[in-house]
């Protein structure tokens, strides 16, 4: 399995390459809810456009991909004041991204984390705390992984813009995947998703025949977290095994494996 170069609340890494086998063929793919980007690096498009609301996180994803070694250089500086100089430095660099919204500092904060879980507060602020038992990834070893994302996302336009303003342009020819934040979460996710807005959105692309997956929900051991989507939105609705739930693990210390739910409009 690939190594991730963003750690993402969500992240799909674990059933990427079981999501790509579904996906029909297309000239543009679209990505509305670009988040760590597993689902874009196992599929390796040669056409483009991922967006996400999160713009410290869209800068940071430009900075992977036109200039890599300006955040490998910071990370490494970072890293090693970290080590040297002891836990206030992860906690300086945390006020300094919440005051600035500065890429590099996401990504050390994303590298240096409890269990790298990106989290932010109602206020949009970055909250999680220094992992003190593992102070981060060498810098030595990113960096390898930081140029081979780099080379794999050259064909990509990256947007800031919400889900609908990333899609805009999409056509009949083009095909779409949506892995928006769980319904049945909060809290934990950068900026929130109306329901009804996102049903709205499918209706859309279904009126323009555009083929769509959207993952959405799903099971956690025994506990449904299923969303009722209308039945004409979609034509097929599968689960994919997901991997344990990082979030469970570090918020009650418990091991729950978890299903992604999907949807085919095809």
């Amino acid at each position: 399995m690939f190594q991730p170069v963003i750690k993402w609340t969500g992240s799909k890494r674990s059933q990427a390459s079981q999501l790509v086998k579904l996906f029909p063929k297309f000239s543009t793919y679209y990505e509305p809810f670009v988040g760590g980007g597993s689902v874009l690096y196992a599929l390796g498009p040669s056409k483009a456009v991922c967006g996400d609301i999160c713009k410290p996180l869209i800068d940071l994803w430009t900075l992977i991909q036109k200039n890599p070694d300006t955040l490998i250089k910071q990370y490494d500086k970072d890293w090693n004041k970290l080590q040297n100089e002891g836990y206030h430095i992860y906690y300086d660099i945390r006020d300094r991204f919440n005051e600035y919204g500065k890429p590099e500092d996401l990504f050390f904060l994303s590298r240096t984390c409890v269990n790298g879980l990106i989290r932010f507060n109602k206020a949009g602020a970055f909250n999680n705390s220094l992992h003190h038992t593992r102070r981060g990834i060498n810098p030595n070893r990113i960096s390898s992984v930081i140029l081979d994302w780099s080379e794999k996302i050259q064909d990509v336009k990256f947007v800031h813009k919400d889900y609908r303003g990333t899609i805009k342009n999409a056509n009949s020819d083009d095909f779409v995947y949506l892995d928006p934040p769980y319904h049945s979460t909060t809290g934990r996710y950068f900026g929130k998703i109306d329901s009804d807005e996102l049903i709205k959105t499918l209706r859309d692309l279904n009126e323009n025949k555009i083929k769509f997956i959207l993952s959405y929900d799903g099971i956690r051991e025994n506990k449904f977290y299923l969303k009722d989507l209308p039945k004409d939105l979609y034509k097929r609705h599968l689960f994919l095994e997901s991997g344990n739930s990082a979030f469970k693990k570090t918020m009650s210390k418990k091991v729950e494996m978890v299903s992604e739910s999907v949807y085919l409009n095809w």
